[in-house]
């Protein structure tokens, strides 16, 4: 067995033999025949195509998975690191997801009073073999949210690893890694729940009903009239 073959198959969460998956993934990979080409073609279309939205929250199977994901068209960065991972594994690229916890200064007042901190556990990224070697992607914001955020577009160029920036473009902090939790080849769902139900026990009740987007645009429009 080559020793890739475990990172090519389907898991209950990246369930990349569902028919949607599969469609999309032909869809986005681009004409070329390069594993490199064809994953920086699906890491910009699961970024931009699938709208970030952190109170979209549903950490359960189904929440996950990438064929929920793309069917709901918007998620928070753990369904669409296994979205990625899903693509790339339609494409027989090699991929797995990965998992570190930030400090996020990047959030809504909403976001801040239901997390009670600004560290972010099990944030999630997409971790792809490419050219002999795993390479970090991080599809999670789109493009629109960092041109309102002011923020660094994050790139990916198949070669080098896609992580978030420290500071945004006006030289404010963004983004600390303060630990990397590891790389898997499906998402760690039990592990998971164990840590948001012990320090986000809030989150679910207090965003389920909101809209990040308004919130955003809310907030803008406040600092706006502000300075």
């Amino acid at each position: 067995m080559n020793q890739n073959d475990q990172h090519l198959r389907p898991t209950p969460i990246i369930d990349s033999d569902h028919e949607a998956v599969q469609a999309f993934a032909h869809q986005h990979a681009g004409n070329s025949g390069n594993s490199i080409d064809q994953a920086v073609s699906l890491y910009y279309a699961v970024r931009d195509g699938i709208r970030y939205n952190p109170y979209k929250f549903d950490l359960t199977i189904n929440g996950l998975k990438a064929s929920t994901t793309l069917a709901e068209g918007e998620a928070w960065c753990v369904p669409k690191a296994a979205l990625l991972a899903a693509c790339c594994r339609v494409m027989d690229i090699p991929a797995r997801v990965g998992y570190a916890d930030v400090r996020n200064h990047l959030s809504t007042k909403r976001m801040r009073e239901a997390m009670q901190t600004d560290v972010f556990h099990w944030h999630g990224y997409t971790t792809i073999f490419l050219g002999g070697k795993w390479v970090k992607a991080t599809p999670a914001f789109n493009v629109e949210l960092c041109e309102k955020f002011r923020l660094r577009t994050l790139d990916f160029d198949g070669q080098n690893d896609s992580i978030y920036h420290p500071f945004d473009l006006d030289g404010n902090r963004h983004m600390d890694y303060i630990l990397f939790r590891g790389e898997y080849d499906d998402v760690p769902l039990e592990e998971m729940q164990e840590t948001f139900e012990e320090v986000y026990n809030r989150l679910s009740s207090s965003t389920v009903a909101a809209s990040f987007d308004e919130d955003v645009d809310h907030e803008q429009a406040v600092d706006s009239q502000e300075k």
